[in-house]
């Protein structure tokens, strides 16, 4: 790609047309600069396995190599006074910056396919005590994406019986003490350990010691599994390295800079969508009888409650008809959430206003008004907060959102847990570099349609 960016920005920059010109350009750099590009990926460690295919650590890594090399590039032609063509190296460089990036990308995304169908993927054993490795397996499957095929698992002694049975669908292949041998055995690619007190810190090492000598990458799951990224830091104290857990970011000058952001753009999204909104709202009103909005009171950030605002997509008096609909037709949803996949009250604008999400446009309003944010938990009905558990009251702590993690992650194919999971897990991680992720991610979301119903 940079040899590409190299030839790209040596054709504009210095076209033949100029002749005598082009015997003055420093050719040399043309030539060297794939060859510097790929010498600073190496520096940035853009190529180690661990940072490729999976999050945004792999493109963080191209981007600070693309910085390097330009702060290298000025500051060398700056001290020793070169001229290496600033025009050539200002378009070169970022244009071998932006091909990388989507080069990885699509290369991400064939990857992630071939994944779903049961292709590429690391041979894994999970470790540890029946709860935490039917909890993880679940996890793994869920996301089978990231590559790992979990072949069996290895438990403690007393938990499983002499003839190996299989738990949760998989094979028990040893105990806490067999795990290398099962590794040799199976030919592992990866030993994924659970805490659990049979392996306490000399255990481990030990583990470690023993898994040197084959391929296997071993993984170790903290005990705060939903704490992740900037908030977790290994900090040396008394000598020791330890976890420091910061605390999550529910106030201050960030959380000013996301309400800024917030209401700025909404306020643009509307404007911007006016024509569609009124075409929308047009369409609700010619083919359905009853209002074009469907004003609905949620509750929001600690506790409090307000009204949200929806295109009609059901007939008038839909949320009357809950209970009985439910007793005669079941629940599709997730035992707290109520929702039905052929719902007869969706109207036929309705059901194509939900199937791309668009009948949530409105909620820009509250975005502006204050009482929603762009990226947030799902904005709850009071009836399922009376079903709420301890965990879940953490949403609260946080503005619900217009889009959000529950929403590109299934929405209502998730369960109850996942649900759960998935809003604690945005409020105690939340950063604007998060929203700006699961902003992006909306779009595939909304064109897949996969849950809205």
């Amino acid at each position: 790609m940079a040899g590409l960016a190299a030839c790209v920005g040596y054709l504009v920059r210095f076209s033949p047309a100029e002749g005598a010109a082009v015997q003055r350009v420093p050719f040399l750099v043309a030539v060297l600069l794939p060859a510097v590009w790929v010498l600073a990926m190496l520096v940035a460690r853009a190529y180690e396995q661990r940072f490729l295919w999976v999050g945004p650590e792999e493109f963080r890594r191209v981007a600070f190599a693309a910085v390097m090399m330009l702060a290298a590039v000025g500051t060398v032609s700056w001290a020793f006074q070169l001229d290496v063509a600033r025009g050539f190296v200002v378009l070169a460089l970022p244009l071998a910056t932006v091909l990388t990036l989507a080069a990885r990308y699509a290369q991400r995304k064939a990857l992630h396919r071939a994944r779903r169908h049961g292709q590429r993927m690391q041979t894994t054993i999970l470790v540890g005590h029946r709860g935490g490795v039917g909890a993880l397996d679940e996890q793994l499957d869920r996301e089978a994406f990231h590559g790992y095929r979990v072949i069996g698992c290895c438990l403690p002694s007393g938990q499983h019986d002499e003839r190996k049975d299989a738990f949760h669908g998989l094979p028990v292949l040893g105990d806490l003490t067999e795990v290398a041998e099962v590794v040799k055995a199976y030919e592992v690619d990866t030993v994924a350990v659970l805490p659990c007190p049979e392996l306490d810190g000399p255990a481990l090492r030990r583990l470690g010691w023993e898994l040197e000598d084959t391929d296997a990458e071993l993984l170790l799951a903290p005990a705060v599994t939903e704490i992740v990224g900037p908030r977790v830091r290994i900090r040396p104290v008394c000598g020791l390295p330890l976890l420091h857990m910061e605390r999550p970011e529910l106030r201050g000058i960030r959380r000013l800079t996301k309400e800024t952001f917030d209401r700025t753009s909404a306020s643009l999204g509307l404007l911007f969508l006016a024509p569609l909104l009124l075409g929308v709202a047009l369409a609700v009103a010619v083919t359905s009888r009853g209002p074009v909005f469907f004003p609905q009171e949620r509750v929001g950030r600690d506790g409090r409650t307000f009204s949200m605002l929806k295109f009609r997509s059901m007939v008038v008096d839909a949320d009357r008809m809950v209970d009985a609909l439910a007793a005669s037709s079941g629940n599709d949803g997730n035992g707290v959430l109520f929702k039905q996949k052929a719902d007869p009250r969706v109207t036929r604008v309705g059901r194509v206003l939900r199937r791309f999400s668009i009948d949530e446009l409105p909620q820009l309003i509250n975005v502006v008004k204050g009482d929603m944010s762009l990226v947030g938990p799902r904005p709850p009905l009071q009836r399922e907060v009376e079903k709420y558990g301890y965990d879940m009251h953490r949403r609260f702590l946080v503005k619900p959102g217009l889009t959000g993690l529950w929403q590109v992650s299934g929405r209502s194919d998730l369960s109850w847990d996942d649900s759960v999971r998935i809003d604690v897990r945005y409020v105690e991680n939340w950063s604007l570099a998060f929203d700006f992720m699961i902003l992006w991610k909306t779009a595939g979301a909304v064109l897949r349609g996969s849950g809205a119903y």
